[in-house]
């Protein structure tokens, strides 16, 4: 099976020979997979070199002039080091891009905390107007991606891992319920959902899977709860631990309830070892999570 990041630059091309208006703008890495791209399109497949800050203004620059960027780098290099112009040269202009990001929180461990961004989901949060696309697989990665890249101006983010669910499920933007429980509600984001299934295998819970996390579909979840799971809400997210618990407490504001927010911890992991290792280590394995959810869920009752 290709990777997410692979079958972004195949449907990226792809997508170039089709859609006069779509632009990509890139800071060296994935460089080599656009080449044969840049050779088609010179003038709507631009590498900006090592210059993170310039390639965000640079796509907000062609969004003004009425193309549709895709702009791509790894993660911490397009979220964390140029948010002021994420923040301004698209937000404040009002400018609409599709910020495609790889590597994820911990994808490439020998890189160290430099290449990692488990923050990013929670930075675009202080932001407004951004949907936020978390595929589990490549499959959904290429759909969202085409659903992305064909809009018209608005503001996208698509998170993709090398972490990857064994098959792919439908992508509507909304939560899907993939079983159903009393005990609980799990809501699995993208790449985690196979651990998420391994790990709850046994208990009596509903299971939610995500791949769109901004907007944040508390419908859904509250229509779980409504056809009979405990308002006891667990997230497992592949970002930073927490980011979503706030989302999901408005979602039930009128109902007594408990939300646990598992995902990447906030202390820094200082050995390389491999990314395994790293969900291993912030217990996002299956192992760890049965653990969490299943005393999460028994002191409830």
């Amino acid at each position: 099976m290709d990777t997410m990041r692979e079958r972004f630059v195949a449907t990226t091309t792809r997508l170039l020979d089709e859609d006069p208006r779509l632009a990509v703008v890139l800071a060296e890495i994935t460089m080599d997979g656009f080449r044969p791209a840049q050779r088609a399109h010179p003038d709507r497949v631009v590498n900006v070199g090592i210059r993170e800050q310039l390639l965000v203004g640079a796509g907000a620059g062609m969004a003004l002039t009425g193309l549709r960027p895709v702009i791509h780098t790894f993660a911490s290099f397009l979220v964390e080091r140029p948010f002021e112009q994420v923040k301004l040269d698209l937000g404040h202009q009002g400018a609409g891009a599709v910020l495609v990001s790889s590597n994820a929180s911990y994808d490439w461990p020998a890189g160290g905390l430099t290449h990692m961004a488990p923050g990013d989901v929670a930075l675009m949060d202080t932001l407004d107007g951004w949907t936020v696309h978390v595929p589990g697989h490549p499959d959904e990665a290429e759909a969202l991606l085409r659903r992305a890249a064909a809009a018209g101006d608005d503001k996208v983010y698509l998170r993709l891992s090398e972490l990857s669910n064994a098959a792919a499920r439908p992508v509507d933007g909304r939560f899907t319920t993939v079983r159903e429980g009393s005990a609980g509600v799990v809501l699995a984001v993208g790449p985690v959902l196979d651990d998420v299934l391994a790990g709850v295998e046994g208990l009596d819970v509903t299971v939610l899977y995500a791949t769109t996390v901004r907007p944040f579909d508390g419908a859904a979840l509250r229509a779980a709860v409504a056809r009979g799971a405990a308002p006891d809400v667990v997230l497992v997210e592949p970002y930073l631990a927490g980011t979503s618990t706030a989302a999901a407490n408005d979602a039930l504001a009128d109902l007594p309830h408990r939300v646990l927010g598992l995902g990447v911890g906030r202390a820094e992991l200082r050995r390389y070892g491999t990314a395994a290792e790293h969900t291993a280590a912030h217990g996002l394995d299956a192992r760890g999570l049965r653990e969490r959810i299943g005393g999460f869920l028994g002191r409830g009752r």
